[in-house]
Parts: structure tokens; C-alpha cells; sequence
């Protein structure tokens, strides 16, 4: 009905600060909050008072009779209630029949697919070793390929005294 968030509560305090002012502000809150608290006082007398007339009328008698008469009532009238509450109670029955008992057979059985669930972990485990094994296998050998392939480079392009073109032409002239 009448419903304030943060938000809204945060703008009225700023609002308030602004127009009372900060000396003021404190003994406004309080003049607020003690009317707040009367009339919540107020309400819930009421209330009370108006409890207190039915009761004194027999008005709770009544509606308990009305309720009473009406839940077997209830049953007939509306099927769809009827039906899930019966959909209810057979569900209840399987999730007992279901239920775990040490020695039953569904205790054997899940034993074994434990096992096989164990032979299963440890077989990918030993498999994705050997692929990381052969991943580090390759890349090892790629690693030493290329080494060798920049040894045979530098070799090929390492001169330790070059000699000119001109005098080796020369040379041959002389001889």
C-alpha cells in the first residue's frame, strides 16, 4: 500500500536537511518518531478491540464450525487437490522404497559402479600422462631440431679469415 525504499527515505532526508537545517533536524526526527509510535499504538489497539468484539460475539466459534464442515467438503469439490495429494503420497512411497539399506542389493551394485568408476579415473589419468609425456617427448625433439638446425646455420655462415675475391685470383695468375 504505502511503501517507502531507501531511496525514497534518503531524498525526504536530504529534503529535511536542506529546508529545517542541521541544528533542528535532530529534534524533528524525534517529534516524528514519537508520532510514528502513537499512531502504531493507535492501530494496534484498534485491532485489538476489534479481536476482542468477535470473539465476544462467537464470530471464531462460527468460522471453526464453517472450516470443520467444510474440509470434507473440500475433498469433493475440488478433484485437482484430491489428485495431487494422492500423486504426493506415491511419491513419498517410491522415495521409501528407494531408501538406502546397508546389505540390500543396491548396495552391491553401487559398490561395483564405484569400482568402475575408479578404473575408469585411473585409466584416463594414466592416459593423459602418456599424452603429456609424448606432448613433452615432441616438443623436446622439435626444441633440439631447431638447435641443431641454428648450429649448422652459423657453421655455414662463419668464415674464420675470409679472403678477398680479387687476390685469390691473383694467386691462381702466379702459379
Amino acid at each position: 500500500m504505502f511503501d517507502l525504499g531507501w531511496t525514497e527515505l534518503l531524498l525526504v532526508g536530504i529534503v529535511a536537511l536542506i529546508v529545517v537545517g542541521p541544528k533542528d533536524l535532530p529534534v524533528m526526527f524525534r517529534t516524528v518518531g514519537r508520532f510514528v509510535g502513537k499512531a502504531k499504538g493507535m492501530a494496534r489497539e484498534f485491532s485489538s478491540a476489534m479481536n476482542q468484539a468477535a470473539d465476544q460475539a462467537g464470530v471464531k466459534d462460527v468460522t471453526d464450525t464453517i472450516k470443520g464442515a467444510t474440509d470434507g467438503l473440500d475433498k469433493v469439490t475440488n478433484p485437482l487437490k484430491s489428485a495431487t495429494n494422492a500423486l504426493n503420497d506415491s511419491v513419498d512411497e517410491v522415495k521409501r522404497s528407494m531408501s538406502y539399506e546397508p546389505g540390500a542389493e543396491t548396495t552391491t551394485l553401487s559398490k561395483e559402479r564405484a569400482e568402475a568408476a575408479e578404473k575408469i579415473r585411473q585409466k584416463s589419468a594414466e592416459m593423459a600422462q602418456e599424452r603429456l609425456d609424448r606432448e613433452a617427448a615432441e616438443k623436446a625433439a622439435a626444441s633440439e631440431e631447431d638447435a641443431a638446425k641454428a648450429a649448422r646455420k652459423a657453421a655455414r655462415s662463419y668464415d674464420p679469415a675470409p679472403t678477398p675475391p680479387a687476390k685469390t685470383a691473383a694467386k691462381k695468375d702466379e702459379a
